[in-house]
């Protein structure tokens, strides 16, 4: 496994002794973590090429957990994250989860609820970072087509025959045959559903 496979959970809490246990907690399962005080020290740091995620009290001197969890959106910073609050408020919990989180904890919390949280989060960074993998992989793609190649991914992709994309381009059929040819070389692209696809991807990203 290389040095991008291996998983790190960084946990941000204002509580030295809950940052010290919370470690341990996930030392005692083979799981290496970073511990920060504050919101600002997260973000002032690399998180890595790895797969990882975030366990985060809510309430936090500074920026509060519910901020960082915007700043990260903001910044593109796509960790899964875990809530932990001494206070069980719903209203909070609501605005976290809607925002992606994808555990909200009270504390005191079963050990098992939270390791079971933490693989949950680090299987959706895998999938996360395999999407975001392929999407850079397709973009690469993409930017080698030409702009002719381009105009005829773009008409084929609707559905249009070589010969409606021909007329529309003012092109002959063959020159359409062609490009269209070269663009599924280039996309790597089996099938037209799966060329759609690709574009598809690309449109959404």
């Amino acid at each position: 496994m290389g040095a991008q496979d291996v998983a790190t959970v960084f946990i941000v809490d204002d509580d030295a002794d809950v940052r010290e246990s919370l470690q341990e907690l996930l030392e005692s399962v083979g799981l290496r973590s970073q511990s920060f005080g504050t919101g600002q020290e997260f973000l002032a740091v690399g998180h890595g090429d790895g797969p990882s995620c975030l366990i985060l009290d809510v309430r936090l001197p500074g920026i509060s957990g519910l901020d960082l969890q915007h700043e990260m959106k903001r910044g593109r910073i796509s960790i899964p994250i875990i809530f932990l609050t001494a206070h069980a408020d719903v209203p909070m919990s609501v605005k976290a989860m809607k925002s992606g989180a994808v555990e909200f904890l009270t504390k005191p919390f079963r050990q098992q609820d939270l390791l079971d949280a933490v693989q949950r989060s680090l299987t959706r960074a895998r999938i996360l970072r395999e999407k975001e993998r392929e999407l850079s992989e397709l973009r690469h793609r993409h930017e080698t087509l030409g702009a002719r190649e381009r105009e005829v991914l773009n008409l084929v992709v609707t559905g249009m025959l070589n010969k409606q994309v021909a007329a529309e381009l003012g092109a002959s059929e063959a020159t359409v045959k062609m490009y269209r040819s070269q663009v599924m070389k280039k996309m790597q692209a089996k099938s037209l559903p799966e060329l759609v696809r690709m574009a598809d991807k690309l449109k959404s990203s």
